[in-house]
């Protein structure tokens, strides 16, 4: 099991209360397709509850004995992004990423440039936005038998200042994982868990303690459990009571449809509740 990077140290905890979950649009339409010659079209539609619509379509040129990728996307707020990836090439578990950004409507354009380097007991990464600051993002995590201990900084070079800090723990093992972190300046604390209990039913949660706003904890819980080998569903809750449920089901092979709501169960007589629908087609 390799180390992960520092925003994914508790990502099975995270995916599970935050993934598959579909009443935050009202609707999400996903049409993916792949070419002979590594090409891969990706087409996104979303529409909101206040009937806002956003749109991206997306190219994807993968040369894998190369360590090359090449991404192309627009979007409907008129900005287009390309991103330039090359892994491997310099040196074994090194990847350098270079992402250019242009908004015709404004002429404004941006320039990052992000290496990530991941070994077997170790993942760093270094973010660099040359534009704007320019800024600078570092985050490392060092792993061993399941332990794992990282953490991040930001600096601005023209304030020549730190700007933020966190800090993380965690433990991965293969059916459960657990994290500590602490972020925005370490005043904002999280401890997660999750557990793979058998191969058909997956549990986590989270508890949030905020320093800068009092005492309050929050807390979420979540369940996932597999029908069959082509459907699952979902549902979490947390401390105020607001729930959520999904369902998820290959239709046929390359369709996926997707059902979520979510109820305030403080309030159910009022109009908060929220539902939500995706399709999912792949070629």
């Amino acid at each position: 099991m390799g180390v992960p990077a520092f925003s994914d140290i508790a990502k099975a905890a995270n995916d599970l209360l935050n993934k598959d979950f579909y009443h935050l649009s009202a609707g999400t339409i996903e049409v993916k397709s792949n070419t002979p010659n590594n090409v891969a079209f990706k087409v996104t539609g979303k529409s909101t509850h206040d009937k806002a619509t956003s749109g991206t379509i997306e190219g994807k040129y993968s040369d894998k004995p190369n360590g090359l990728t090449l991404t192309q996307t627009w979007n409907t707020a008129n900005t287009l992004e390309t991103k330039v990836e090359m892994a491997d090439n310099i040196a074994k578990g090194l990847k350098a990423e270079g992402i250019f950004s242009f908004l015709p409507a404004t002429q404004a354009y941006g320039t990052k440039f992000n290496l990530h380097f991941q070994q077997s007991n170790f993942n760093g990464r270094a973010f660099f936005d040359l534009l704007k600051g320019p800024t600078a993002s570092i985050d490392a995590i060092v792993g061993r038998d399941g332990f794992l201990a990282g953490a991040s900084a930001g600096y601005d070079v023209a304030k020549a200042k730190i700007t933020g800090y966190s800090a993380a723990i965690g433990y991965h093992a293969p059916t459960y994982s657990a994290a500590i972190t602490a972020t925005d300046n370490l005043s904002v604390f999280a401890a997660s868990y999750y557990h793979k209990v058998n191969s058909q039913v997956e549990a986590g949660s989270k508890a949030t303690w905020n320093s800068k706003s009092g005492n309050a904890v929050g807390l979420e819980v979540a369940a996932k459990y597999r029908l069959d080998p082509v459907s699952f569903v979902k549902a979490k809750i947390n401390d105020r009571g607001v729930a959520a449920v999904a369902y998820n089901v290959l239709l046929r092979e390359g369709v996926t449809l997707g059902v979520g709501a979510s109820f305030d169960t403080q309030k159910l007589d009022q109009a908060t509740h929220k539902v939500g629908t995706s399709f999912t087609f792949e070629s």
